[in-house]
């Protein structure tokens, strides 16, 4: 018996979507609750792969903070069209917050990109790469960092009224996650070898506020810390104005709650902290500083600054570097004020020169790293217990429970004399130390 020949279908290849990631830790947690919402529609995901496939998507999660990042954003989605014009990907999407705050511009400016999404289209996003948003995959993702640490969003967005800041015209007002949705998510996490979590919010200290009717961190913080696996809870982006204290005495109760605070104090001048509208003064921070430090001795206080704001004086900026001389925080950051549309300090006049805006942040971070380098000669002989986060040439590199990674000092272990596993804690003693870094051997 003879059969008919059958045309059989080529094979088409289901698209692989290759997730780019630019900006802070809070759109990195975006770029991976992402990626786990394809996984689960059991989409080939990768996150920013250099080696291109033609059937390529490529989501690019962007940044609208100040104009460097927002530039990387602009040359990243050009880059990105550049590479779909010449065949070798198939569609360009652009997400996160310059799309949330300028799509319209994009839209006029960049055609070849094929659909832009702000902040909270994650569902629409989905269905225009062909998948559905599941709802029971709540605290699920594809981390794109080490799996032992991640970055663990409570909250988004910001009910702060500070005048340099355009997050809040990107992210919206503050809405806080709920705790046992949040317990859920760190129990998936640790399941999945997550040691350490990130605490991270436009505003850490106003959680709780929009469900509970009052500030909940120290509560959050209890039920995270009760959490089987996680061994490091690490706090950043807290507000100095409203500055709950029982956190501190969270802090003091566990331990695995790391003596470790990230608060953004951004000037110490009276006259600079009331025309950024950060509702506290000069007198508050100081005492604020030394409060916690009192309740919390061997804490690593980190900060960060602006330089350059519209208005500020020689008087304003000499202020601020004898307070940083001072306090003397354990890690500092200092950046150029950028004078954003539609926040409040654009309506002022941006009159200090670039030039002098750098030099300003060049003369704070030269203080800060004799500081640091004065600390860290005080550890040598110490011992730490250290998490190891990565090996590089012949270092492996790890992290005292001081230091957030990407911004913070690291602890850099001979891999020719050590050998160590990336994820795991050791006992560091320090033999050396330089301004940003520690050297040490693992104690047997």
């Amino acid at each position: 018996m003879r059969t008919k020949n059958r045309k059989v279908a080529p094979q088409v290849s289901r698209p692989r979507v290759n997730v780019v990631t630019l900006g802070c830790s809070k759109n990195t947690h975006d770029s991976e609750v992402l990626m786990g919402q394809l996984k689960g529609n059991q989409m080939e995901v990768v996150h920013e792969s250099s080696h291109l496939q033609t059937n390529d998507i490529v989501v690019i999660n962007t940044c609208g903070f100040i104009d460097n990042a927002k530039q990387e954003s602009i040359d990243t989605i050009l880059q990105y069209s550049a590479l779909k014009e010449e065949g070798k990907i198939n569609k360009v999407i652009v997400t996160g917050c310059l799309s949330e705050r300028y799509k319209p511009e994009l839209q006029s400016e960049i055609t070849n990109v094929d659909a832009y999404f702000g902040t909270n289209d994650l569902p629409e996003l989905l269905t225009t790469i062909g998948a559905d948003y599941r709802h029971e995959l709540l605290g699920e993702r594809l981390l794109s960092t080490p799996a032992h640490y991640s970055y663990f969003k409570i909250a988004e967005g910001c009910n702060r009224p500070c005048s340099f800041c355009a997050i809040p015209l990107m992210r919206g007002k503050h809405v806080s996650k709920s705790i046992d949705d949040l317990v859920k998510e760190a129990k998936f996490l640790a399941s999945n070898g997550t040691k350490e979590l990130i605490l991270i919010a436009q505003d850490l200290t106003y959680y709780g506020l929009d469900i509970y009717g009052k500030r909940n961190l120290a509560d959050l913080l209890r039920y995270l810390s009760d959490v089987d696996g996680i061994e490091w809870i690490r706090l950043q982006y807290a507000y100095p104005s409203g500055f709950p204290m029982d956190i501190l005495d969270a802090i003091n109760e566990r331990s695995n709650i790391c003596n470790y605070l990230d608060m953004p104090l951004q000037h110490i001048s009276d006259a600079m902290l009331k025309s950024m509208r950060r509702g506290t003064t000069k007198q508050k921070q100081v005492d604020l500083v030394n409060q916690i430090r009192n309740k919390v001795p061997d804490i690593a206080l980190r900060t960060t600054l602006i330089c350059g704001y519209p208005g500020e004086t020689e008087q304003d900026f000499h202020e601020m570097l004898e307070w940083v001389e001072e306090t003397r925080f354990d890690r500092l950051g200092c950046f150029t004020y950028s004078h954003e549309e539609k926040t409040h300090a654009h309506t002022l006049v941006d009159n200090v020169p670039q030039e002098e805006k750098e030099s300003r942040v060049e003369q704070v971070m030269e203080i800060q790293q004799g500081i640091s380098y004065e600390i860290n000669q005080q550890k040598i002989g110490q011992t730490f217990k250290v998490l190891v986060d990565r090996v590089d040439g012949d270092y492996f590199i790890g992290r005292t429970e001081y230091d957030s990674p990407e911004v913070d000092n690291e602890v850099m272990l001979d891999a020719t004399m050590d050998y160590v596993r990336i994820g795991d804690f050791v006992e560091v003693k320090v033999e050396r130390a330089e301004d940003f870094d520690l050297y040490g051997k693992v104690i047997k």
